[in-house]
């Protein structure tokens, strides 16, 4: 079952979301507008990983679903973008079970209810 939406400006080979709870955006359209992912996840019940701010502000004033992880960190190598996330990933997914926005640094994760 699908629980994450991941945005078409991350990574689309990447082992993380290798499974069958992950579908990337370019897999559906890779073209569509912010709504249209908005609608499209709210419509699924998943969680938007993304880097896009506009998502962070939109949930900020919205209930879920959809759920955002915004992964906060400028650009990285790819080999620290995955350890960085692989390293926190149990983490992450335990607070965007409980909370609206998780926001994903560099050195440290916040979550917002």
């Amino acid at each position: 079952m699908k629980k994450y939406l991941i945005d078409v400006n991350l990574p689309y080979h990447f082992s993380l979301w290798d499974t069958d709870e992950f579908i990337h955006q370019k897999d559906i359209n890779d073209e569509w507008t912010d709504e249209q992912i908005w609608n499209y996840a709210k419509e699924n019940n998943l969680t938007i990983i993304t880097k896009d701010a506009d998502f962070s502000h939109r949930i900020i004033l919205s209930a879920p679903p959809p759920k955002v992880i915004h992964i906060r960190f400028g650009n990285l190598k790819f080999q620290e973008f995955f350890k960085v996330l692989t390293d926190n990933w149990e983490e992450i997914q335990n607070l965007s079970s409980k909370y609206k926005l998780v926001n994903v640094f560099r050195d440290r994760i916040e979550a917002i209810n």
